[in-house]
């Protein structure tokens, strides 16, 4: 296979950090590589340096093959808020199209319309200042994508997109044969789309070829090797301690070049490999919670016409884990506001939010960071042995906040929250920003965490490896419950109803207020559940062909600008049906 790219020799340093040193690699044509390392290693720096936004401090090279085209996502897209959709993504591809012809043109823009469509974005027209930042982001991938380049260099591609989003832009790349190079914390992403793992550690690259858990043994034998090796030099230079120690007479005549190797010897012998990791041991233990939580009954919140909760009923539980999960802008992050006691202003509110006397929240917000960034780490949390045990090194603590890794500001804002040791733990898109090993023990601490959890996450894995309930917000308002994990839950509403009627899993009693569900189904909701049956036999007929007419790009703008409007318009049309049909189903 050719070689895309050729790294020799590049080096980066912030002061006395070292962030890499003469790392030299090669990336051929058909590779999907995720680089992954903690949080301050320098991925994001690297990503800037074969950009060209960044150089090495020790020259090098970056090399290109010539005649292949090349696509970078950043983790923040520059837009013109006044901009539409389409201008801004035609404006930013100008560079390329110069020299396309009028069909060629035309077959771009169709693509770019079919990309937004399947992003949930049918309209080109509307402003970029009036999106949110998931939706930018699209924006951001679906330049990249309707380019259709050779190689993409994609740092957190799946940041701020949420899981249907994910899962587009998962199954586009995971069957695509163009070569990939990203940063990336989504391991479910991870496995399903890349076939090499490339490891920057402590300075170094290493290359692993296979999932993620065949990085994790094959980096352990590494480490494992290196520190048996350690152990041989220090045997060793013992020996060699006794000769530098002979004699003042004999050490005269001690040959130059072997003092010059036991220095040598010294230094590899203090090079023990200690991997980094958050050791949160007993802050685990929560402050004593009573039996009660927070109970909520009949609440609904709007902002005018815009309903975030409608009439939505439930008691918390001690010790409960709930996975807070549905599409960007539906008010997931709103609700646990309100269950914080933080109403959004200009917002209407009704019904009870009761709350345990002895509740004290630990509240991880998604926007939430509100450091001095003059301030230095250990001004910031005074508490060495904590810093120490969430991976801030001695060098570290008169580093300012402003000189921080995005992931190392997360770490830190974590880290002042679960300090406090609460009974209930509200986590608003903890998994943004942190590396793989953060998350890794942070899920290990969650699973023994003795409160009560409440998570809005996108990451598949880890409402996985937590979540045993779901409260699925549909938009207007509307809160469904599904107890199981989220994978099943996932697979549940892709497949047709019917082919999955005979497995459905029995819910398990959820400590909710249900007095409105009776034991059987009305004449009236029979009628509904096979009138539901049809419906949605027919909107998925109807989405079938008009995915099949986006895709194959024959039709005009005007038709397929409509044809975008209806394939979104169906897709939440079923996903209302489909719960519905569920909850007949249940109750059946």
């Amino acid at each position: 296979m050719p070689s895309y790219l050729q790294i020799e020799h590049i080096s980066k340093s912030y002061g006395p950090k070292v962030l890499f040193e003469d790392i030299s690699f090669n990336v051929n044509e058909g590779d999907k590589i995720a680089l992954i390392a903690p949080n301050g290693s320098g991925k994001t720096t690297l990503m800037r340096i074969l950009s060209g936004k960044d150089y090495s401090d020790s020259g090098g090279k970056v090399l290109f093959l010539k005649d292949i085209r090349i696509a970078f996502l950043e983790q923040d897209y520059p837009f013109d808020p006044s901009r539409s959709i389409m201008d801004q993504i035609l404006s930013d591809s100008r560079e390329w199209t110069g020299h396309l012809d009028a069909m060629q043109k035309e077959e771009y823009s169709l693509r770019i319309i079919r990309h937004l469509t399947n992003f949930g974005l049918p309209d080109p027209g509307k402003a970029m200042g009036q999106l949110s930042g998931g939706e930018v982001k699209r924006v951001a991938i679906t330049r990249l994508l309707a380019a259709e380049p050779d190689f993409m260099i994609l740092d957190e591609p799946t940041n701020h997109l949420d899981i249907d989003a994910i899962e587009y832009l998962e199954d586009l790349l995971g069957r695509s044969r163009r070569t990939l190079l990203m940063v990336t914390h989504d391991r479910y992403f991870l496995d399903r789309v890349c076939n090499i793992v490339m490891d920057l550690d402590h300075g170094a690259i290493y290359t692993y070829r296979g999932d993620y858990e065949n990085y994790l043994e094959k980096r352990q034998e590494r480490i494992e090797n290196y520190n048996a090796e350690t152990d041989k030099v220090r045997n060793l230079l013992r020996r060699e301690l006794e000769w530098m120690h002979a004699t003042p007479c004999a050490r005269s005549g001690k040959a130059k070049y072997r003092k010059e190797a036991f220095y040598r010897l010294q230094e590899r012998s203090e090079a023990v490999y200690r991997t980094g990791t958050v050791d949160l041991g007993d802050m685990a233990t929560s402050v004593r919670l009573g039996r009660k939580v927070i109970d909520c009954k009949r609440l609904s919140f709007s902002f005018g016409d815009n309903c975030m909760v409608r009439d939505f009923s439930y008691s918390f539980q001690k010790g409960e884990k709930v996975g807070i999960v549905g599409p960007n802008g539906v008010g997931k992050s709103t609700f646990v506001r309100l269950l914080a006691g933080d109403i959004p202003d200009g917002g209407e509110v009704s019904g009870i939010i009761e709350r345990g006397e002895s509740l004290r929240i630990g509240y991880y917000r998604q926007e939430g960071m509100d450091f001095d960034e003059d301030q230095t780490v250990l001004e910031t949390v005074s508490d060495t042995r904590l810093l120490g045990r969430f991976l801030f090194s001695h060098d570290m603590l008169d580093t300012r906040i402003s000189k921080l890794s995005g992931g190392e500001k997360r770490r830190l804002y974590l880290l002042t929250i679960l300090m406090k040791q609460p009974n209930l733990l509200i986590l608003d898109e903890p998994t943004n920003d942190l590396d793989i090993v953060t998350m890794d023990v942070l899920e290990e601490y969650l699973g023994e965490y003795e409160g009560t959890l409440l998570m809005v996450s996108h990451d598949r894995h880890f409402l996985d490896r937590l979540a045993g309930h779901l409260l699925v917000f549909e938009g207007d308002g509307r809160v469904k419950d599904y107890v199981g994990p989220f994978s099943e839950y996932r697979e549940l509403m892709k497949a047709r109803p019917k082919a999955v009627a005979a497995k459905l899993p029995k819910p398990e009693p959820v400590k909710q207020i249900r007095s409105d569900r009776a034991n059987k189904l009305t004449f009236k909701e029979k009628r509904e559940l096979e009138q539901l049956d049809k419906e949605i036999e027919a909107l998925t007929a109807e989405k079938g062909e008009i995915s099949q007419l986006l895709e194959g790009g024959t039709a005009d703008y005007e038709a397929l600008q409509r044809a975008s409007s209806r394939f979104v318009e169906i897709g939440k049309l079923l996903d209302e049906k489909e719960m519905r049909w569920l909850e007949l189903s249940e109750k059946e």
